[in-house]
């Protein structure tokens, strides 16, 4: 493993890589489709809507249209998928509620017991495309100990764009090879190394049996982990 003994900071990437997303978005698709009598595929959905994710952002990232954060463009995204998908007869109410369902998000579950760990070593925070109350919301309700939420929001932009990166490391008065990104996504770090961050990839199955990459590291990232708690004992935290 290379040097990282400057290393002062960790940030994370959150969808995929924190949080498993697919079988909590399914899990809220499923409680409101029974309580509204409708018949779906919960798990197809979530599918669906994540595949919409990256698209939306490229929307935005590249000046196709005025800065909006996640919560808008997930709300486009459930309304171009809910006819296909059964769930065209949803009201507004009921359409606000299973965009906020990407405020519930449920931790993989090395997660808590890494990142305190990591904690004791580390500032820590993540870098997520997630808006600040979104990632507030997720913190607070299951207990990630975040010493900072660097969302990209901040930067009024998306991930990869190099001023997420960058502009989280600025406002850590860091520079970037004492911060490390911690992802699930070879793109990601991808970028991020492009930068000069530092890099750490932590394997997910994050789509189900039907992921086709990111199933492993595609390069020499600084750090590789099974997951959080391998990733603080190569740390040393």
């Amino acid at each position: 493993m290379p040097d990282l003994s400057n290393l002062r900071a960790l940030v994370f990437d959150v969808f995929g890589t924190v949080v498993d997303w697919r079988t909590s978005v399914a899990r809220e698709v499923e409680t409101l489709a029974r309580k509204r009598g409708l018949a779906v595929d919960a798990l197809a959905v979530a599918d669906a809507w994540r595949g919409l994710y990256a698209p939306s952002l490229a929307t935005v990232r590249d000046g196709g249209r005025p800065f909006v954060d996640l919560d808008v463009l997930h709300r486009e995204s459930l309304d171009a998928l809910a006819g296909p998908h059964g769930l065209d007869s949803l009201g507004d109410e009921d359409r606000v509620d299973l965009v906020s369902a990407w405020h519930r998000l449920d931790p993989w579950p090395d997660v808590v017991e890494g990142l305190t760990r990591l904690k004791r070593r580390f500032i820590l925070g993540p870098l997520s495309n997630g808006h600040l109350a979104l990632q507030v919301g997720i913190a607070k309700r299951v207990g990630l100990p975040w010493d900072a939420i660097l969302s990209t929001d901040l930067f009024r932009t998306y991930k990869p764009d190099p001023a997420a990166y960058l502009g989280a490391c600025q406002l850590l008065a860091l520079e970037p090879s004492r911060v490390l990104l911690v992802a699930a996504h070879n793109n990601d770090l991808a970028a991020a190394r492009a930068l000069g961050l530092r890099t750490g990839f932590v394997a997910r199955n994050e789509h189900g049996p039907g992921q086709a990459k990111d199933l492993a590291a595609e390069s020499d990232w600084d750090v590789i982990a099974a997951d959080f708690i391998d990733l603080a004992t190569k740390l040393g935290a």
